[in-house]
């Protein structure tokens, strides 16, 4: 009877864990609902506190069925139960809802008030118009014939802007419009990496913690609806992690390029994936040269090949939209500004500026000693470095977003998928990169 009891003691606790985050969540989305300015916020959490309402009214009957020994059988009694009523009314819903409210017209408005998508959504879709016009998804803030403002910048790289090709292409009519809307491009592709990191890892079972940080968690959830660009950005990390945790470095420094050249904040990860490619072939023998050799050759001649052309028609819009305005240096600042350490720190004047940039480059050097005394073996220790990594960097720079924090957030969730796969990893075939083990 003992370890009966132990099992049933470990899914009390399951179920208790549950019931908390999903009541925390729950508060979330009704702050939101009420509180936001923005419209696509309010949106989001008037659908969200039903999601998040019935995942809690379901693990609380589980943990005091659980506490009387009645635990239901069969699929009422799956914490799973709670995942999907999230999915389905505080992501598919909403997101559905706000792309239609969209077709209303809105869009760059200074009115945060009526905006049913983030002007992420809309400065993605027209940079990939600007590509096909111009050859670069840039405009040149100095000949605008009037002062610039923040959303004439795009900054991002320029990987970013296929996302909204499908919008510059085939965008036009009402229909055309709700079925191009760029957040159905950054879903597809998030959904499409989990999918292929899965397939590498010889399709694990995903514990629902797992699925809890990377689905569930609001800031997921809310950017799936009211944006999205991170999620597809995070998702590419992810199976750039798989495939050099299989074994595929060349394909893996393909993947982290494009990444690279859509959002250049998550670069660091190449150091974390380039230790991982280096210790996972051969434990560092020959054959690990070889293939950190081929993995940074990859990432650098095909971010070469993606940034020289934009670069060549505008060297100045380039390094204006890309470099100078994320770094509050262009010449219209950067608004991201969320009460994180970093800022509130850079806050103090040029002296608490100095200070957090300071402490960037401790962390950034911490990361390296960590890397070095600790190189990661696996995907999922790798996944571990990146997010703590990125986490540090999204806390201490002096003008960031805390909806930032989703990256960290999802990359832990998928280690311990990663965690659970680790005994039967997918080895690589042949082709690019593949190195053996």
């Amino acid at each position: 009877m003992a370890p009966a009891r132990a099992t049933g003691a470990r899914r009390t606790r399951l179920f208790g864990w549950d019931l908390v985050f999903y009541l925390g969540c729950f508060t979330f989305a009704l702050i939101t609902a009420f509180a936001s300015e923005f419209y696509g916020y309010r949106i989001w959490g008037s659908f969200a506190v039903a999601g998040y309402g019935i995942a809690a009214v379901h693990s609380g009957w589980l943990l005091i069925s659980a506490r009387l020994q009645r635990e239901p059988s069969g699929r009422l009694g799956s914490r799973w139960i709670g995942i999907a009523a999230i999915g389905l009314l505080a992501m598919l819903v909403p997101l559905a809802v706000l792309v239609i409210r969209r077709l209303t017209g809105v869009d760059w408005l200074i009115t945060p008030g009526s905006w049913a998508a983030q002007p992420e959504v809309w400065v993605i879709e027209r940079s990939a118009t600007l590509l096909l016009q111009h050859g670069t998804p840039y405009v040149d803030v100095t000949a605008l014939g009037r002062p610039p403002e923040v959303n004439d910048y795009t900054p991002y790289g320029p990987v970013m802007a296929l996302f909204g090709l499908p919008r510059a292409l085939f965008g036009g009519s009402p229909v055309a419009n709700a079925l191009t809307d760029a957040r159905w491009m950054f879903a597809l592709a998030a959904c499409l990496c989990v999918l292929g990191s899965l397939r590498l890892l010889n399709r694990p079972r995903i514990p629902v913690l797992s699925a809890q940080l990377v689905l569930a968690c609001p800031l997921t959830a809310l950017t799936w609806a009211v944006a999205g660009p991170d999620l597809a950005i995070a998702g590419m990390l992810v199976l750039a992690c798989a495939l050099a945790a299989t074994g595929r470095a060349g394909w893996s420094g393909f993947v982290l390029a494009l990444v690279i050249s859509a959002k250049l904040i998550v670069a660091p990860a190449f150091a974390v994936l380039a230790v991982l490619v280096y210790v996972r072939a051969r434990g560092g023998k020959p054959g690990g040269r070889t293939a950190l050799a081929w993995f940074v050759t990859t990432v650098a001649g095909t971010t070469v090949v993606l940034h020289l052309p934009v670069y060549l028609v505008d060297p100045g819009a380039f390094i204006e939209h890309v470099l100078r305005f994320p770094l509050g240096m262009g010449l219209v600042r950067s608004p991201a500004a969320s009460p994180l350490p970093g800022h509130l720190i850079a806050g103090i004047g040029p002296a608490g500026n100095a200070i957090s940039l300071a402490l960037v480059g401790i962390a950034a050097v911490a990361m390296l000693v960590w890397l070095a005394r600790r190189p990661p073996a696996t995907g999922s220790a790798a996944l571990v470095r990146i997010a703590v990594g990125l986490g540090a960097l999204i806390l201490l720079t002096p003008a960031t977003r805390y909806g930032y924090l989703v990256y960290p957030l999802i990359l832990l969730g998928a280690a311990l998928t990663f965690r659970a796969a680790r005994p039967a990893l997918r080895p690589p075939r042949s082709g690019l990169g593949t190195t053996s083990s």
